[in-house]
């Protein structure tokens, strides 16, 4: 075959991949799956709350039916969602006491904020930082905020600028015993509470317990055989995406549990006293968690459920031995894909959310669904954070483990690889882009190169005979 031929046949191809992307585009609408098989097992009742983090910055909160339906939705305008907590009739909760189980909720939001919002101070580092993508995403207004659902009323809020929505937006808080809020603060690495007239109560720094040169970095740290090089979890600069944590959970003795995401650990905080008092997970000891988020601690059982994220499962682990009692790791060829929340129910089924499936899944005692949504082209909770069931969320808790059908990891095999390629697409390519418009377009993009190296061939051939 001669170059013009090759050429025309290339650049066929091209066209017509071109064209079936664009009528892709305009005609695929896959909608929302909602399954629920009775055959295994029956959902818990109740709607689900959502909270959407988003691929794009269109976060919001969606309260589901078990039919599929939306029934509430809030949203802001470049935004992105994290931690929920509904509150329980009569609860202590600055400026509001709930009238019924769940109407009320405290969520935690970041905010894209304009630079000319932003107070001088986080308008220090240039655009080409590593994380920031856009010089008008530089600064971020973190918003913790207590509503009335009934009326999307705003009865109580707390909200700071800071640095850049990359690794600097707040990701959980939670009303406590006495009726102040506890929030985890991931940009300035940092815990603290505050009352209703939003004075800071106690603050604790993580610079100041878990940096190298504490002890607690020299224990966990320097002396885990499952660590390389401990420089690498030390505080780097002031906006280091350094220990990431996510979570925090009021234990029943009034001491914090918060999830350590890059340590792979849990730890637990006296307020009284600032010291750290239990630890689960080991620094770089991914067979016990790697890089999780929202723990559900039974604290009447000594057990901890944990959306192992880093490791695409959920799991639940003896808070003592640090032994897995229970483990799932999604259907039969259709793994998890980065799970940041799972929730045991008060009848044992489990509720999972599934971030980078855009879905939703609660899963029988056996590890059979009884309930699934799946949002394929993120329409409607594009990347979930965290799903609750309503009235009372995860502190409803439900049986251990141990008292569940075994439950083990499925071998996924390559499907699992392929999967978290597609899904990691999603952060650059449009939602509704899956693997069969993935591959079209790598395939438009292979041919445009081949014929633009063919021309830049046949110019280079044309110079030298001249």
């Amino acid at each position: 075959m001669d170059q013009r031929t090759r050429v025309l046949v290339v650049a066929g191809a091209v066209v017509v991949l071109a064209a079936a992307l664009g009528v892709q585009a305009v005609a695929i609408d896959r909608g929302t799956v909602v399954e629920q098989n009775a055959e295994v097992g029956e959902p818990y009742p109740g709607n689900t709350l959502v909270g959407v983090h988003s691929w794009q910055n269109d976060g919001r909160l969606v309260e589901i039916t078990p039919d599929g339906e939306i029934a509430w939705e809030y949203a802001i305008d470049d935004s992105r969602f994290f931690g929920i907590d509904p509150l329980r009739e009569g609860e202590a909760a600055p400026g509001i006491e709930p009238e019924e189980d769940g109407n009320v909720v405290l969520f935690a939001l970041g905010e894209v904020a304009q630079p000319e919002e932003c107070p001088e101070e986080y308008l220090s580092y240039e655009a080409s930082f590593q994380g920031t993508l856009d010089p008008h995403e530089h600064c971020v207004y973190n918003r913790v905020i207590l509503m009335d659902r009934s009326e999307k009323e705003i009865v109580w809020e707390y909200s700071w600028y800071d640095e850049m929505i990359h690794w600097h937006e707040v990701h959980d808080a939670v009303v406590t015993e006495d009726g102040e809020v506890a929030i985890i603060d991931m940009g300035k690495n940092r815990v603290f509470t505050v009352n209703e007239a939003g004075e800071i109560t106690w603050e604790w720094y993580a610079a100041d317990h878990i940096d190298q040169g504490t002890e607690f970095f020299e224990e966990h740290v320097e002396g885990s055989p499952h660590v390389d090089d401990p420089d690498d979890y030390a505080k780097a600069s002031e906006v280091d995406d350094w220990i990431h944590w996510n979570d925090i959970v009021e234990t029943e003795d009034g001491n914090f549990h918060l999830s350590v995401r890059n340590y792979d650990m849990l730890i637990e905080v006296d307020p009284e006293t600032d010291e750290i008092v239990d630890t689960i997970g080991q620094p770089g000891n991914h067979s016990v968690m790697q890089h999780q988020h929202n723990p559900q601690h039974l604290e009447e059982h000594g057990t901890v459920v944990i959306a192992d994220s880093g490791n695409n499962r959920a799991v639940e682990i003896d808070a003592d031995t640090e032994e897995i009692v229970w483990e799932y790791t999604g259907p039969e060829g259709d793994p998890l894909q980065w799970p940041r929340d799972a929730d045991r129910l008060p009848n044992g089924n489990t509720i999972i959310t599934d971030s980078r499936n855009n879905r939703v899944l609660e899963i029988s005692p056996a590890g059979e669904v009884v309930w699934r949504f799946e949002d394929p082209d993120g329409e409607v909770i594009p990347l979930p954070y965290v799903a609750d069931r309503l009235p009372v969320g995860e502190t409803a808790g439900g049986p251990p483990g141990y008292d569940l059908d075994e439950t083990t990891a499925a071998d996924h095999g390559v499907t699992e690889q392929v999967r978290e390629a597609e899904t990691l697409a999603r952060w650059v390519l449009p939602t509704w882009m899956h693997l069969p418009q993935i591959l079209n377009l790598l395939g438009i993009v292979l041919g445009a190169a081949w014929l633009l190296g063919e021309g830049a061939l046949y110019g280079w051939r044309r110079y030298r005979t001249r």
